[in-house]
């Protein structure tokens, strides 16, 4: 628990720093990166920074992660439940920092890596909190000396829950590049993503062995 609740603290410090650096970037952007004004779009070379930014975000949540697990199962499941609490906190901040967003409908442009991802701030929001009950529940059981059920049908379900969410955020990528905000979002393929995914995390807790 000491574990888990040290990676949550981190997870919460780096969200503080990845919202003042936006507040930051979007002074910078003049209006933030859906504004109408040409100049609202990052400069090539800050933009190149930027994505290098959002990698070694990634690469610091899997370290943290990868000390504070014991096993290869327990590492990625402190990585997840750190990722989700980031990003849930990433936006906390930015609403205490910045009053943003005024509605958990507000576009926004979640990631650049390999396209840019965008989607109402609701979607990674239901993203996170799927994430962090998920890995909340396999860490207790990991805890009690039980592993997962990972059949093939559940890691499969899994995978294709994610790539459905993965597709709803860049499907779009086109427009975001341009500095836009999509029309609509894809709810439909975003939710049955979710629904799938959620289906695969019960079925790894139901089918939780004990570890050999």
């Amino acid at each position: 628990m000491r574990r888990v609740v040290w990676t949550v603290v981190y997870a919460l410090s780096m969200a503080f720093v990845e919202s003042a650096v936006v507040v930051y970037l979007r002074a910078l952007a003049h209006g933030g990166p859906f504004a109408d004004a040409a100049d609202a779009v990052l400069p090539p070379g800050v933009l190149g920074i930027e994505i290098t930014r959002e990698a070694a975000t990634l690469v610091m949540l899997a370290a943290t992660a990868a000390l504070a697990g014991r096993d290869r199962w327990e590492r990625f499941l402190l990585f997840s439940l750190a990722f989700a609490v980031w990003d849930l906190g990433y936006y906390g901040w930015l609403w205490i920092l910045s009053g943003w967003p005024r509605s958990l409908l507000a576009w926004d442009v979640l990631f650049l890596i390999p396209v840019p991802w965008a989607a109402p701030v609701l979607a990674p929001v239901l993203v996170s909190l799927e994430m962090i009950v998920g890995s909340g529940v396999l860490l207790r059981l990991h805890a009690a000396g039980r592993h997962p059920g990972l059949r093939i049908g559940t890691v499969g379900a899994a995978a294709g829950g994610a790539f459905l969410i993965f597709s709803s955020f860049v499907v779009d990528f086109r427009t975001t590049s341009a500095g836009r905000a999509p029309e609509v979002f894809h709810w439909g393929l975003f939710v049955i993503g979710l629904a799938i995914a959620g289906m695969a995390l019960t079925a790894a807790a139901r089918a939780a062995r004990p570890r050999p």
